[in-house]
């Protein structure tokens, strides 16, 4: 599966834009690294649409500034401390002077944002805050010039002070949340080491072109995607599959931009460069899953726009009611009004599944799971059914020696070192995989003379000064070779689980015999196992025979075994299963196996490695391990309970807030005022991003 892999690289640094997550997203961050070549800036189209974190950090301390001596020649505190502030000509301007310049100053992201809110039709958090703070500096101005009353200047100016703090601390929660996302753009080095003939040269990354060869020296990071032409190394992947092993790396195979070389020297010919390489493209798709909607985030924004109907509402009610119980006291419901609108502002349900999205889908990535759908992840926590491809996904898709008996007294290496080398000129399939088995078990293969191939039958080689034969059933026959009773044995269990069966023999008798299959990956029992654990049965589907199937689920303990199943009916197989009321995830290789992957409901793409242009399923995962599957079900669960938290917490407070906020308890000296409504609203906000960042520690 070779389809164009993509990515992008470029060494000048770019703003990048936030995920949109509703009404309240689209912050833009000016996070200073790296990031994909012709990639633009993505503004937001909602409240918060241009701002960054820089932005709302500077307002704060300059509208934090004008307030102190708002505070100081206000009524508020010196009511409160009884002090006298310092009197001099003019001095009681300076409160409606310095609130009014932090209303103006501080107070107009929010009067723009709801702006935007209210010409979109879509009234949320921004309506809410420009709303109470307006209905603030407009009282107090009237106060301030005769109209009878207490002014709301201290009031005015430390709420919109708050609030500003309050979306520095989100923005910055959700900056870090996105952090490895952009942390993938720092991966690539800023110069690469050029080949040009018998020299070399240094040049900045974004002068390569496709066909340059490159000089990696050891622990230097990879410039560009690339294929290595000479040398030999271990490379370190982990930062873009997951894989924490060292993975080798010889002529011929592939590398990617940002990983580590190890000890080796490598030349490596470049493939990748700008917006065709694999960091970009990663980066791309962790963008589009975070932009994707799901159903969580739905019902978050119906929530918040019913919360904010709600807050008006309650506002309108509360400013009729203390006018009528007070004989008209309107200083008093003024601040009420004000403190009901910033209290129930959606600012924490706007924050709840957008920040747990963002954490998650890069988490996602970091372990090498990436996200092409929301809702595939979001569906992950309701399988109760997982289908397995069997070859290339539980198995590795190529033959190996998975059983061995002698005569004798042959040891099993010793067999196995001769076969192997008698093996080692032969292109079949089968031969490669006894090659293979003794390269895994560490044995020095000997050098064979004489290799001949016998059509039909096997092959035979000079080893060590002996003749030697390696082939199937037809060999036996041809040498006229008898079966000793313990080789039988191994050769009738070979039969039944579906195994081909090859024989070591000399001139005048059989040495061994090897069952060579398919090999099962070491990982797979562990991924069932992990699978049961989680109450998901575990069903193969092949197109092998059935004795070959059935002798690799026995050996996994899988549940369900679908074998002789061409392609084509590799869907209605996954329907079947739906009909029986299961929630089925198919995981394949996304070629041959698309249409299943589409009919799932969830499809899995296992193996794709670093090709993210991957159309098929929902999921893509990089490596080849099916362990990966129940990872992506513990992440979703855990993704889905930190959703349901923090919805709970963010739209729950409001039931206790908003009456208190209104004055409900007034009579028993308890009223909140309109600053401690904004600490109360930017309270439960940093306790939601808080919450969603706990989901870093879930275990998957």
């Amino acid at each position: 599966m070779d389809v164009e892999e993509h990515t992008a690289h470029e060494t000048a640094a770019n703003a990048h834009g936030m995920t949109d997550h509703g009404r309240h997203a689209g912050h833009e961050m000016h996070a200073e690294h790296r990031m994909p070549a012709g990639s633009k800036e993505h503004r937001g189209h909602d409240a918060h649409a241009g701002h960054s974190v820089g932005m709302f950090r500077d307002k704060f301390w300059v509208s934090l500034l004008l307030t102190v001596p708002t505070l100081v020649w206000g009524h508020m505190l010196q009511r409160a401390f009884g002090y006298k502030a310092p009197h001099f000509p003019g001095s009681v301007w300076i409160a409606p002077a310095f609130g009014t310049a932090v209303f103006a100053f501080g107070g107009s992201v929010f009067i723009q944002g709801a702006v935007r809110e209210l010409k979109a039709h879509l009234p949320g958090m921004m309506t809410l805050i420009g709303l109470a703070i307006s209905v603030a500096f407009l009282f107090s101005a009237v106060v301030t010039v005769g109209y009878p009353g207490m002014p709301l200047w201290e009031e005015l100016a430390t709420l919109v002070t708050i609030m500003l703090l309050g979306h520095w601390i989100e923005m910055r929660s959700i900056s870090q949340a996105q952090g490895a996302l952009g942390a993938l753009a720092k991966l690539l080095p800023d110069t690469a080491t050029r080949i040009l003939g018998d020299r070399t040269e240094e040049i900045p990354v974004d002068q390569l072109q496709a066909g340059d060869v490159v000089l990696v020296r050891p622990g230097a990071r990879i410039p560009a995607d690339g294929i290595v032409r000479e040398g030999s190394s271990q490379v370190n992947e982990s930062m873009i599959t997951g894989e924490s092993r060292p993975i080798p790396k010889n002529a011929g195979d592939k590398v990617i931009a940002g990983t580590v070389n190890g000890a080796g020297s490598l030349r490596v010919e470049v493939t990748g460069i700008g917006d065709r390489t694999v960091v970009a493209g990663i980066m791309r798709l962790v963008e589009q899953a975070q932009a994707s909607r799901s159903r969580a985030q739905a019902l978050a924004d119906r929530a918040a726009f019913i919360l904010t109907l709600v807050a008006l509402g309650a506002g309108l009610i509360t400013l009729i009611a203390w006018l009528a119980l007070r004989s008209g006291d309107m200083a008093f419901a003024v601040e009420r009004v004000v403190t009901v609108l910033v209290i129930a502002c959606p600012h924490a349900l706007g924050l709840a599944i957008p920040l747990v999205i963002a954490i998650s889908t890069t988490q996602a990535a970091q372990s090498g799971l990436l996200v092409r759908n929301r809702r595939g992840l979001e569906e992950a926590r309701n399988l109760n059914a997982v289908v397995f491809d069997k070859t290339g996904t539980l198995t590795k898709g190529e033959f190996g020696v998975v059983d061995i008996a002698t005569t004798d007294g042959l040891a099993t290496d010793d067999a196995v070192r001769l076969a192997a080398a008698v093996e080692a000129d032969s292109e079949h399939t089968i031969a490669q995989g006894i090659v293979r088995g003794a390269q895994e078990r560490g044995l020095d293969i000997p050098r064979a003379e004489g290799f001949e191939s016998i059509p039909g039958k096997g092959a035979k080689a000079r080893v060590d000064g002996r003749e030697l034969y390696v082939g199937g059933p037809a060999l036996l026959r041809a040498r006229l070779l008898q079966l000793p009773p313990a080789l039988r044995e191994a050769a009738d269990r070979a039969a039944h689980r579906g195994q081909a069966a090859i024989y070591l023999a000399d001139e005048r008798k059989l040495l061994a015999m090897f069952a060579v299959a398919d090999v099962v990956r070491p990982e797979s029992k562990e991924a069932v196992r992990a699978l049961h654990e989680r109450n998901v049965e575990v069903v193969m589907m092949t197109g092998d025979a059935r004795p070959v199937a059935e002798a690799v689920a026995a050996e996994l303990g899988i549940d369900t075994v679908f074998a002789e199943v061409l392609p084509e009916q590799k869907a209605s197989k996954i329907e079947e299963l739906k009909r029986r009321g299961k929630r089925v995830a198919m995981v394949g290789d996304g070629v041959n196996d698309a249409p299943a992957l589409v009919t799932a409901d969830v499809g899995v793409a296992i193996g794709a490695g670093t090709d993210v242009a991957v159309e098929a399923g929902d999921i893509v995962l990089v490596r080849r391990d099916p362990r990966d599957v129940p990872r992506l079900i513990a992440l979703s669960r855990a993704t889905y309970r930190k959703m349901i938290q923090n919805l709970w917490w963010a739209a729950g407070y409001n039931i206790v807030a908003i009456p208190l906020a209104a004055g409900l308890l007034a009579g028993y000296g308890f009223v909140l005022s309109p600053a401690i409504g904004a600490v109360l609203m930017s309270a439960s906000t940093i306790i939601v991003a808080i919450n969603a960042q706990l989901l870093r520690r879930a275990r998957i």
